[in-house]
């Protein structure tokens, strides 16, 4: 039987006496396209953060393909298939797109700190990137700086670092967020061409984007698992409208 790409088990996190993740058992499966969503305030980021490593549970499990990674640093656990991205962009704003995807390529390989003989001396980390960059159709902006690149565009970037360092389980941290509406389809395209042996796990408050992308969806409210169904089901669910203040959350357009 096929282990769960990622599996959490009665996770907790409490900041004193405020409990934000409450015995949260959560599962993702391999290929997953999984959404979490909830109001405001609702434990989200902080569960990714959780599964990150960012932070340490205050009890709780998290296992990663069935092993136990609780105790794993975040840089560990990048390194046994968990990448995250986030709400706000992280990136080398003087370096090119080609610069930025390669040096995530070089530090999973660990020859980040001999990039200095120039990318000419790498051939095969730039056909590595350049093929990324292709595939998130960035090809041509391969030699932009990050600092003249669209906002859109540098969200694209950060998806094409997070796959340089080969995730079997991707984290997407509101990919959409300060990118018009107009324009989330660009996200929903890149999405769309992610490697489907990735599990993905996206937090977004852009209900377009979650609907379209996910097969299913969590609610998470005061830090526990409201509800877990598939887009239709979350959509017509009772609870979740009233968590929503009393409001459909399905798009115009979708499911409809």
């Amino acid at each position: 039987m096929t282990a769960l790409a990622l599996e959490t088990r009665d996770l907790h996190k409490r900041f004193g006496g405020l409990e934000v993740v409450r015995n949260l058992s959560f599962n993702l499966a391999p290929g997953a396209r999984h959404a979490l969503i909830g109001p405001n305030g609702a434990g989200k980021t902080t569960f990714v953060n959780l599964v990150a490593g960012v932070l340490a549970p205050s009890h709780g499990t998290i296992l990663l393909h069935g092993r136990d990674i609780t105790g794993l640093a975040q840089a560990a656990r990048v390194k046994r298939g968990i990448v995250r991205t986030f709400q706000i962009s992280q990136l080398f704003r003087n370096l090119s797109v080609l610069e930025n995807v390669a040096l995530a390529i070089a530090e999973r390989d660990g020859i980040a700190r001999v990039l200095w003989r120039g990318l000419a001396a790498f051939p095969t980390i730039v056909d590595e990137a350049m093929a990324l960059l292709a595939g998130l159709e960035l090809a041509a902006d391969a030699a932009t700086a990050i600092r003249a690149l669209a906002y859109g565009r540098q969200r694209l970037v950060e998806i094409a670092i997070a796959l340089a360092l080969a995730p079997s389980v991707l984290l997407l941290d509101e990919p959409a967020a300060g990118i018009p509406s107009a324009e989330s389809h660009v996200i929903l395209a890149a999405l769309d061409r992610l490697p489907p042996a990735i599990a993905v796990l996206i937090i977004d408050h852009d209900m377009s984007v979650v609907f379209r992308f996910a097969r299913r969806i969590t609610v998470l409210a005061g830090g526990v698992a409201l509800a877990e169904g598939t887009p239709a089901e979350i959509a017509a669910d009772p609870r979740v409208r009233a968590a929503y203040l009393g409001e459909s959350i399905l798009p115009d357009g979708v499911g409809r």
